[in-house]
């Protein structure tokens, strides 16, 4: 038990190295102001309708970003870059090396967009098969957007609201939500949102930390290896952590909570005992993918 006045100690692994402790407080405000009125485009109406023709056509195992909506929940279309193609195993979904946002398409220069055209073109390309189905779904447009060089605001417009961009699927928890709840791609940096779509179930990305914000944290070292240290690797503005981990980027370190902290066990909260006062285990010997911490 840690006595009044003194901060418990907990040992660091070899492969981590300090690089001091710092918390600091960084208050921020927003201004909210209405949103411009959105419509929906004829492409975009022609585009959600193809791809949901295309979702019920796909098992759920096969789904890029399942489970499939159940109940009054339905499927949201994010534009994100959805590059469908018709395999030899049937429909597929790969992501363009970018995805222009409907208000984005504002910004958007055309020389630039068509450059996602032609990505979009030589992998349809690759797939053969892929023209004669979308035709055959009433999507009779993807061959002219294809190979219609984007030259001005328009054809940045269809392109925007096609289907090779504004059509990955997703739940309205993965699309636009918010902590505590689901964290959207909106809203979180897709290089740690992603990770909602491989990582173990037992391990808890999304952690609230000792502020009350929300954070995510991963662990430093392989399964199995028993280090319970997991590093921050995002904090909103408003957290007192938000400062520490800015600074530790822009000096190639890393935020890093040890093994009691909350955010650590909060993380590892799936993989070790109830109650337990510190994430690490003895590290594995024999089945690492199968043993915690880490």
């Amino acid at each position: 038990m840690t006595r009044a006045g003194t901060a418990p100690t907990t040992l660091m692994p070899d492969t981590l190295t300090l690089g001091g402790t710092e918390s600091e407080n960084h208050p921020w405000r927003i201004r909210l102001v209405e949103h411009p009125k959105r419509f929906e485009s004829p492409f975009f109406r022609a585009a959600k309708r193809t791809a949901h023709k295309i979702l019920d056509q796909i098992d759920d195992a096969d789904l890029p970003y399942g489970p499939r909506p159940a109940g009054s929940e339905h499927w949201e279309m994010h534009h994100g870059g959805s590059l469908w193609v018709m395999t030899g195993d049937g429909w597929r979904m790969y992501r363009a090396r970018v995805g222009i946002e409907w208000s984005m398409q504002f910004c958007a220069e055309p020389a630039k967009t068509d450059r996602l055209r032609r990505d979009a073109a030589a992998l349809v390309a690759a797939f053969p098969e892929t023209l004669d189905a979308l035709r055959d779904l009433g999507y009779e447009e993807a061959e002219e957007l294809l190979a219609t060089p984007i030259q001005d605001a328009d054809g940045v417009e269809a392109w925007t609201d096609s289907l090779f961009n504004a059509c990955v699927p997703m739940s309205h928890g993965n699309h636009q939500g918010v902590l505590p709840k689901v964290p959207g791609e909106h809203h979180y940096p897709w290089p740690v949102k992603g990770a909602d779509f491989f990582r173990y179930d037992d391990f808890q990305l999304w952690v609230t930390l000792p502020d009350g914000t929300h954070g995510a944290v991963t662990p430093v070292d392989r399964r199995g290896s028993g280090d319970g240290h997991v590093r921050l690797v995002l904090a909103p503005e408003s957290s007192q952590a938000a400062d520490t981990l800015g600074k530790a980027e822009d000096r190639g370190l890393m935020a890093v909570l040890p093994p009691n902290s909350s955010a650590a066990l909060q993380a590892f909260a799936g993989q070790i005992p109830p109650g337990r006062r510190t994430a690490s285990t003895p590290p594995d010997t024999g089945g690492a993918q199968d043993s915690p911490a880490g």
